[in-house]
């Protein structure tokens, strides 16, 4: 009797052991899901949802935004931004026709506009766009003119789309991967992070 019972004592202490171990296992992969994308532009690596506007600037590159008068201005780092709020209509500039959209954030605080942080970015490609300039485009390690709709489907299997988009649309990051459906080329992608701030980037 005392054996079998010393049998069940060990049974329930390994149960015990294992389960933070399985437990374990599935937090490792919905983390692995949630795995930032960095971005590279001319060399400058961009982490949307951690890198500054003021970070862009430090590396030498062109970031503007359209003004009240929709015409496109040199961001003013020093400017003060609204807490809590989204901000649209900001640009890196790599020659007259190419150029991402950026957007930014701003968490609790009021902050200058250097310390916000990226919130989206997305990028627009066509076929007459300098390729020079294009392969100093990266998406998280490959250069833009190198990421077809077949390299995708390879680099990430769990995601979804069909042809000529390529998705993922996670907890806290979105990816939208776009293709020429004859080519397969990249005709755009966009990274975004979601927060929860009002979107007009006006409190009053």
């Amino acid at each position: 009797m005392k054996r079998n019972i010393f049998a069940s004592l060990i049974a329930a202490l390994m149960l015990v052991v294992l389960l933070p171990a399985c437990s374990g296992e599935g937090g490792s992969s919905e983390k692995e899901q949630e795995k930032l994308l960095p971005i590279k532009i001319n060399g400058t690596e961009i982490r949307v949802g951690e890198t500054t506007v003021q970070a862009l600037l430090d590396q030498g590159l062109n970031v503007g935004w359209v003004d009240e008068n929709y015409e496109r201005v040199d961001v003013d780092p020093s400017m003060e931004l609204e807490p809590n709020s989204y901000y649209t209509g900001g640009s890196i500039r790599l020659n007259d026709n190419i150029f991402a959209q950026i957007s930014f954030v701003t968490e609790e605080e009021s902050i200058p506009l250097g310390e916000a942080v990226i919130a989206r970015l997305e990028f627009y490609m066509h076929s007459e766009d300098d390729p020079a300039v294009l392969s100093k485009i990266e998406f998280d390690g490959v250069p833009v003119t190198e990421l077809t709709r077949e390299k995708a489907g390879e680099m990430y299997p769990d995601w979804t789309g069909d042809e000529v988009m390529w998705l993922k649309y996670g907890l806290e990051y979105k990816y939208d991967l776009n293709f020429d459906m004859t080519s397969g080329q990249m005709t755009k992608f966009s990274v975004e992070r979601e927060y929860d701030v009002d979107w007009s980037g006006d409190n009053s």
